[in-house]
């Protein structure tokens, strides 16, 4: 089958719901669905229902969160290739199944359709071993593959590849254009791109590493985790539910909704405003710890519910990131979809600024069927 023109199926799985998309041979979304998944699976009638309303699918692109080592590129789905999928649940235990049973669901009603699984791992299989390796011994290295992964790469990847052709820049060439993507949402990271590849991350062997997000902890000690472990007494299931439910904004600031954060800090409320400062410390910091990684810095872009609709978090990480290079013209920082023209993605650089800042909407869905429309090519 011809790579170009195919209508795709994008299949995303979230934490509680199934979001089904048909984009087109230009990208636009011809049909869609968002199903509720409460248990991590949607229910099987109205996935066939939703994909029989559709109308033709030519071929289908899955978002699954870990590809582990097996996997750095996208894949044609075969049942060897599933079987391989699964056997990497242990790495994403709240993840892989959710994008496991949302292929099973979509398969059973289009078994002739070819499958591909694209990776959010995969866009950091680049990464060098100096970013990628933890300071363990060798053995458990190699016993049990501990290494940094990185997550969100197929945002990462789309976000950094926009923002080049936003800048009049080839994405594919080997220019040297330093980028780093700051996907900012209920979970949320940064890559550092150069030349449209990505060499460092935030997330680790887990998604818990890197920045504050809604309900994740992000970084924290590990003697922390292992203290509460030995002298709280605290249970390894207690511990893991904390960090990846109860910590984050909502251990901050006592709501995980970026809104509700600010506002109560503009109203002086104190959690409000200790959350929006953690969260803005370290947004800056690891900004700055991607910049290292590339020497320097040539492009920001923000992407994410966050990094797309906060104005004011994109405002306030830029204040702390002069020393770069980043300066935000803030009337154009503040511009309404209305006021510019209902575009997606849009640049908010200052005018003497020698790093370009950018809003760019997050579309993995782009990203899958590029990537579906390759391997179908190949």
């Amino acid at each position: 089958m011809a790579g170009v023109g195919v209508r795709i199926l994008v299949v995303n799985a979230g934490s509680s719901s199934l979001k089904l998309r048909v984009l087109g041979a230009g990208d636009e979304v011809a049909a869609g669905a968002d199903l509720p998944a409460p248990r991590g699976a949607a229910d099987s009638g109205d996935v066939k229902a939703a994909i029989e309303s559709f109308g033709p699918v030519d071929a289908v692109g899955h978002r699954v969160v870990h590809g582990g080592t097996l996997y750095a590129a996208p894949v044609l789905v075969t049942g060897d290739v599933r079987r391989r999928l699964e056997s990497l649940t242990d790495l994403a235990p709240l993840h892989q199944p959710k994008s496991l049973a949302a292929l099973d669901a979509v398969s059973e009603v289009l078994p002739s359709a070819p499958a591909v699984a694209c990776f959010d791992t995969a866009f950091h299989a680049t990464i060098g071993e100096a970013a990628a390796t933890y300071a363990l011994p060798a053995e458990w290295r190699t016993r049990w593959t501990l290494r940094r992964y990185g997550f969100h790469g197929l945002s990462h990847a789309y976000g950094s590849r926009r923002a080049a052709e936003l800048a009049g820049r080839d994405p594919g060439a080997p220019d040297g254009l330093r980028v780093v993507t700051c996907h900012l949402g209920a979970g949320a990271s940064l890559a550092a791109v150069l030349s449209g590849r990505s060499v460092d991350t935030t997330m680790g062997f887990t998604p818990l590493e890197g920045l504050v997000m809604a309900t994740r902890s992000g970084s924290v000690d590990p003697g922390l985790v292992l203290w509460l472990e030995e002298h709280a007494h605290t249970p390894p299931a207690e511990l893991a539910s904390t960090l990846e439910y109860r910590s984050g904004l909502a251990g901050l600031a006592g709501t995980s909704d970026m809104r509700e954060v600010l506002a109560r800090a503009a109203a002086g409320d104190p959690r409000g405003v200790l959350g929006r400062e953690v969260y803005l410390h370290r947004l800056r910091g690891l900004v700055a710890s991607m910049a290292a990684a590339m020497d320097g810095l040539d492009v920001i872009v923000f992407t994410g519910g966050v990094g797309e609709n906060s104005a004011e978090i994109r405002s306030r990480a830029a204040a702390g990131l002069g020393f770069l290079g980043v300066r935000v013209d803030e009337a154009r920082n503040a511009l309404s979809a209305a006021a510019r023209g209902g575009a997606d993605d849009w640049e908010i650089t200052a005018g003497d600024a020698p790093v370009r800042a950018f809003v760019i909407a997050a579309r993995e869905d782009k990203q899958i069927a590029a990537e579906v429309r390759a391997v179908l090519a190949s």
